[in-house]
Formats: structure tokens, sequence, C-alpha cells
């Protein structure tokens, strides 16, 4: 997977469907206040951890300040092998080839791994396979190449696990192989000298979140160590940094560790190439954090992948010449433009064909036009699985009446599952629970999209319809400030696995409301005597809004011609007062529908059955009531829960 480049999309009111995250329930405020009081931070953000699962102070220092992270070599035991083979190399000046993938995070470490190895005296060389022309990862004819022209040890990097058949040919080509990947492990290993995959460690080792750049950077880090060059661990981190979080890997363990050392650092790296990618983007001389990284420098980056030579990117970031590393950025620019402008154009021919089919919409979208760039259709497929919270596939034609798929989904519908279970139509498949592909032949397609149609059916007949906004605090609008801003940096780096907060502010009255180009819906909203900007981006919705909203929202820094200011970024949007209409409440598998009846918060179950809690307070706060106190832990729990969730308690 990879970041896509584009903020969320905001989407029509009648089609946002508000409802709590599936966390952990809030116990009371007075608990918020007493936890923040002890850890040092606001109520609204104490109220964030805890429904993540965060019940302690313990466990919330821990987030904090992440504890140092043990030695590499005590969870990967094949990493002290890799070091003294390499060590070797490096002191004889052998050729070693590392053969990485064609995206971002192959890219990356094999820019890292080419750079150190040639700090450290080897002489090392990029071998990445074409994504038209080889497809993914290492293949037998690559190997007979390589050892052809001398190389006797080669590392791969984001692959290699299973290529079984290349693996032998080297093993009888006497080509030693150091294996780092982490994508499912088959049963039977391929022949190796060393691997390093989070899948071998201890099972809560803080190095299993690590994608193919983290492993490329742990055996950088041991070697630079063993060899006492802090430099090459410098260029090493940079790169960390930039692959990680481009693969959309989770920001938890080491991972979130080494960011957090790592991000401060980016603005002053000591890579020509890195420092032209931020001149391009516009960020040159500015903090980068992983927003930037993810919505400004990966893409850059993931273009060559898709629609060039990935080599370019490995020559950007370990050049030492600083009018090349402009170029190759330059080049990156162009690529960039290209995928943006395909992208645009395949999206728009989706909707056109999504369009016709009118309220005919299948559960399981699936779209294919011969003409179509392999190298984009995914990027495409996640545009349409945010705008329309279905799962999609997009094919593209192969030739010879076959086709390849690029498939997204939204989250609780199992692409990799999903694509087994159809596995008698198709080729070949692969993928997790977000993401996947496959090749399948033309005529197979239609058998293929009523499979896919049925599971996407039965999917969506249990999660409801409509896309999903979940807030996980209420906050006032007078409480965005630069001290709430700093502290909600203390829970940063933002990601997969450690998702920014969306918060949310009830009946907010819109002063001013703009549509810019683009479609973005600019606002400005205001509550008490608190004004805040808000955006709306792509938004699809009535062009006049109500006089008052509740939003839901994750808080920005807008820099704008050298002007910093905090901003909402609208995550979804509907009229004030919608407590009386019912908001969906999941807990422990059931399902509930909470809403407000006059001056009662009522809960009712899936059989009809209601529970009831008069409101108490000036402020028609669901807080606990007296007559509350002999009630069972659940039900008082249930009836809180709904009181978030319609905006009544904190």
């Amino acid at each position: 997977m990879e970041t896509s480049g584009r903020k969320r999309l905001l989407p029509p009111i009648a089609e946002q469907r508000w409802q709590l995250p599936a966390g952990l329930p809030i116990e009371s405020a007075a608990a918020l206040r007493d936890l923040g009081r002890t850890v040092g931070l606001d109520g609204e953000l104490v109220a964030v951890l805890l429904r993540r699962g965060q019940t302690s102070p313990d466990a919330i220092a821990a987030l904090l300040q992440p504890p140092a992270p043990p030695p590499p070599e005590e969870h990967f035991a094949d990493l002290q092998t890799a070091v003294t083979r390499l060590q070797l190399a490096c002191r004889q000046g052998e050729a070693v080839a590392i053969c990485g993938d064609y995206d971002a995070d192959g890219m990356t470490s094999t820019a890292l791994l080419v750079g150190v190895l040639e700090r450290l005296g080897a002489r090392p060389s990029a071998a990445i396979p074409s994504r038209m022309d080889d497809g993914y990862g290492l293949n037998a004819g690559m190997v007979e190449r390589l050892a052809a022209a001398g190389i006797r040890l080669l590392i791969t990097v984001d692959n290699g696990v299973s290529a079984a058949e290349a693996l032998a040919r080297a093993e009888a080509l006497q080509v030693e192989v150091i294996l780092t990947d982490h994508h499912t492990l088959p049963e039977v290993l391929p022949p190796h000298l060393a691997l390093l995959h989070p899948a071998v460690t201890p099972a809560e080792s803080p190095y299993r979140g690590l994608a193919g750049v983290g492993l490329a950077y742990v055996l950088a880090a041991a070697l630079c160590g063993a060899m006492q060059d802090r430099q090459g661990l410098s260029i090493a981190l940079d790169l960390f940094c930039i692959g990680t979080i481009a693969d959309m890997a989770p920001l938890q363990g080491v991972n979130r560790s080494w960011l957090r050392d790592g991000l401060p650092r980016l603005t002053a790296t000591r890579l020509p190439g890195l420092r032209a990618l931020q001149q391009l983007a516009g960020i040159e001389g500015q903090p980068i954090d992983a927003e930037a990284v993810g919505f400004q420098l990966a893409p850059r980056i993931n273009a060559v992948g898709r629609l060039g030579d990935p080599t370019l990117v490995v020559e950007l970031l370990t050049t030492s010449d600083s009018r090349r590393a402009l170029e190759l950025a330059r080049d990156c620019e162009t690529l960039n433009r290209t995928r943006r402008d395909l992208c645009d154009a395949i999206e728009a021919e989706a909707l056109a064909l999504l369009e016709a089919d009118g309220e005919h919409r299948s559960p399981f979208l699936l779209l294919a036009q011969n003409h179509w760039h392999h190298g984009v259709i995914g990027i495409v497929a996640a545009r349409l699985v945010e705008r329309f919270g279905l799962p999609v596939a997009l094919l593209a034609g192969e030739g010879d009446g076959r086709l390849r798929a690029s498939v997204r989904a939204p989250r609780g519908f199992a692409v990799d599952r999903a694509l087994q279970a159809c596995s008698q139509h198709l080729e070949r498949f692969g993928g997790h629970p977000a993401a996947g592909g496959f090749s399948v032949r033309a005529d197979r397609l239609a058998a293929l999209h009523a499979d896919l149609n049925a599971q996407a059916a039965l999917w969506r007949s249990q999660q409801g319809g409509g896309l999903p906004v979940e807030p996980e605090a209420l906050l006032r609008l007078g409480r965005i400030d630069r001290p709430f801003w700093q502290q909600l940096q203390q829970l940063a780096p933002f990601g997969i696995g450690n998702s920014a907060p969306v918060f949310w502010s009830r009946s907010c009255r819109v002063l001013e409301q703009r549509l810019l180009r683009g479609g973005h819906l600019q606002l400005l909203l205001g509550q008490d005597e608190a004004r805040v900007q808000a955006m709306g981006w792509r938004w699809q919705g009535d062009a006049d809004l109500p006089e008052h909203v509740d939003v839901a929202y994750r808080v920005v820094l807008s820099r704008w011609q050298d002007r910093e200011r905090l901003q909402l970024d609208l995550i979804g949007l509907r009229p004030a007062g919608a407590a009386s209409e019912p908001v969906l409440l999941q807990r422990q598998n059931r399902t509930y529908w909470c809403r407000r009846d006059g001056n009662d918060l009522v809960v009712s179950n899936t059989a009809g059955e209601e529970l009831r809690r008069t409101l108490a307070g000036p402020d028609d706060s669901g807080e606990a009531t007296p007559e509350d106190d002999n009630q069972h832990p659940y039900v008082k729990r249930l009836l809180d829960d709904a009181a978030l969730a319609l905006g009544l308690a904190a």
C-alpha cells in the first residue's frame, strides 16, 4: 500500500453515518480530568487515548515517550550472520546487488542499502524489476544476469521470501542471498544465507510492524555500528522515515520511536535528493512531519515506480551532487504530474461508468477498461473506496484475453479473504485485508463479479449503509489554540495504527461559506466567541448549509505564504440538533441506536427494547444521574456511551 497524496474528501450529508468508533467506552468526565492531570494532557486528548485502549498512566507515558527498543540482534537471529558477511564485502570492495520492489518502500530500501554500503567500501548496485515487464520481486532471469556479471552476494529488500525459483537458481549459481522482507512467509523458506523478517521476531516484539525499509534500516544500523560509521546511520534514518510513511506501515513500536527521532531532522537532511524534493514540493525549510512526507514527498517518489524507471529514485536518493539531484527531482516531478493526470482521467471515466448504472450500483464496484494504465489503477480504486464506501476493483488489459486488477476496500471488508474465496475464477492473486490484486481471464469476469457482489452484500448488511464518521471526543472550538496543538503533537506522528484524532463540535454557526476551485468547501465557523476556519475537501454536497451544524474534523496547522494558522479538516458535517436522529452504536458485537427524545436519552436494541435516561443539568448533560446508581454496570456504561455519541456529554 501507499499514501494517496490527497486529503480525505467530505461526503454529502445524506451519505454520512455518524457513530462512535468501536473502542473502549469512557468512564466519566471526572475520570478524564483526573487522568489528564496525572499525565499532563487535556481531557479531550485523554478521552481519545482511553478510547484507543491506553487505559493507564504507564501506558500513556509509554506512548508519549517511547522506551528505547531492545537490541535488534536479540530479536533477529540471523542479523549477526548478515552483518559479518557484509563487513567482509565492504572490506574487500565486493560487488553487491540490492534487489528491491518498485514501490516507495522498495525504492527507499534499495537506496538506503546502496548508499550505506557504498560509503562503507562495497560496490553496491540496484537491481529493481520492471513493473510492466518483470512484475513483482526477484526472478530467475535476474539472478542469472547478476551471476553472469560477477555478483556473489545479493540482498533482497521488500521482497524475496516467495521467490522460490529465483533463490533456488541463486543457490545453484553459488550466489549468497540475504533476505529482508515483510510479506507473508511461505511454509517452506527458499534457500538463503540470512533472513530478516518481522514474523521471526518474538510475538510482542516492537520490531513486528517494520516495513521493508525498516528491515533495511535494522541491517544498515547494525553494519554501521559494527564499522563505527555514524554518518551512514544518519542517512539511513532519513530514508527510513520516507519509506515507512510512504508504505503506510503501522506507527507503533520501533516505527514510532525512530520516526520521532528522524522526522525533525529531515529539514536539515544531508541527502541532496531529499533536499531537492522538498524544494520542488514547496516545503523547503519548513518542519517536516508525517503529513508532509505522506502528501508531498512520497507521491513524487511513488510516481516513478508506477510510470518510470525506479533506478531514477535510487540515484536521486544516493547522489552527492546537488545539481544532479535537482535534475532527477524534476524528472520525478514530471512523472508525478503525469500520474495525477492519468489518475484524474481514469477516475472521471470510472465515475461516468458508475453514473450510467444509476441506482443499480453493485455492492462490489468492478470496472474494466483495456486502455487503463496498470501503474495507477490502484490509486483510483482507493479514491472510489473513499467516495462510495464500497470495495472496488479496477482492471486493465494484459493482452491474450487477460485482465489485471488492483483492489481496495474500506475497513472491515477483507480483500485477501474475498479473493481466496473466489480463487477458482482467478489465474493468480495476492494481498492483505485492505488491498490486493489479481489476474483473470475476461470470460471469467462475470462469474467473479457475482461472487464478489455476494460477499460485499453480506458485509454491507452487517455494517450498515453510508460512509462512517467516527468522532472520538467532543471539543469546543474555543479550546483549539496553540497550547492544545502542542499537546496534540505529543501523540504524533500520525498514520496507520496511530491515526490523527477526530474531534467534533456541536451547534457551530456557519458565519461564511465559499466553494473554491476544485470543489473544496471553505467555512468560517463560530461557537461562543471562537472563530475557526474549516476546509471540506472535494465537497459533493449542497451549496447552502444550515445556519448551525455539527462538525467532525481533524485539527491541522495550515501554512500559506509564510503564515501559520490552526484550521479544521472536515471529516463529517450534519445539521445541528441531529441528536434527535438515531445514531448507530456498536458494543461487544451488539448493535444499538441512540437518540434524544425531548428531555430523555433513548437507547434501543435490535429487538426494539428501550433504555431511557432523563437528561440532567443546565446544559442538558447526559452525565449519570442519581437514579443510575442501581443500574447494571453494562447498562450504565451503555447509556454513558450513548450520551457521548449524541454530544450530550464530553
